[in-house]
């Protein structure tokens, strides 16, 4: 994407990549933060630190519930590097914020990654959404294959990197652009 396409009519799948720490998560709560009033649909995902060490992963509904859904104590049935992953618990709190409703035509999800695309429902409600006329800005993993790498691949989505140079800058664009 060059840097006039957000400013543009744009496209309506955004992709923010990047490094692990750079601030994927907090664009996407930046995003919604301003877009105020506009009634968006998906969810973000939290770090949970105990003495300054992440010890897992909330996912929170910008309605504001929110639970556990990795953690370093959780059993290992599912795993990604020193975490559990509690599917039921993710897709209690990410599926309903990925419904499609009349009053939503902006989607903000974080993030398309490895321990998400553990759900089989979580991977069939990203393709009805990304199917649909709803604009989605979304974080994805920067490497992966299976579901990932296919949404990465589509034709109506754009890849965007954020960056400590953009991180600022890019959600304020991009929040712009939506309130068009």
């Amino acid at each position: 994407m060059n840097s006039d396409s957000i400013t543009r009519r744009g496209p309506r799948v955004v992709l923010l990549t990047g490094h692990p720490g750079v601030g994927k998560t907090t664009a996407i709560r930046k995003i919604a933060s301003d877009l105020g009033d506009l009634h968006v649909g998906g969810f973000y995902t939290e770090e949970i630190r105990d003495s300054g060490q992440r010890q897992g992963f909330s996912v929170v509904a910008f309605d504001g519930s929110r639970d556990v859904f990795a953690h370093v104590d959780f059993p290992k049935q599912y795993k990604v590097g020193r975490y559990g992953v509690d599917i039921e618990k993710l897709e209690a709190i990410a599926i309903p914020t990925l419904a499609l409703e009349l009053s939503r035509m902006i989607y903000l999800v974080d993030e398309i990654g490895k321990m998400e695309c553990f759900s089989k429902q979580f991977i069939t409600a990203m393709k009805r959404l990304l199917e649909s006329d709803r604009i989605v800005i979304a974080t994805i993993a920067r490497r992966g294959g299976g579901f990932i790498a296919e949404v990465t691949q589509r034709d109506d989505a754009v890849l965007r990197e954020v960056t400590r140079e953009n991180r600022d800058e890019l959600p304020r664009r991009i929040a712009q652009w939506l309130k068009r």
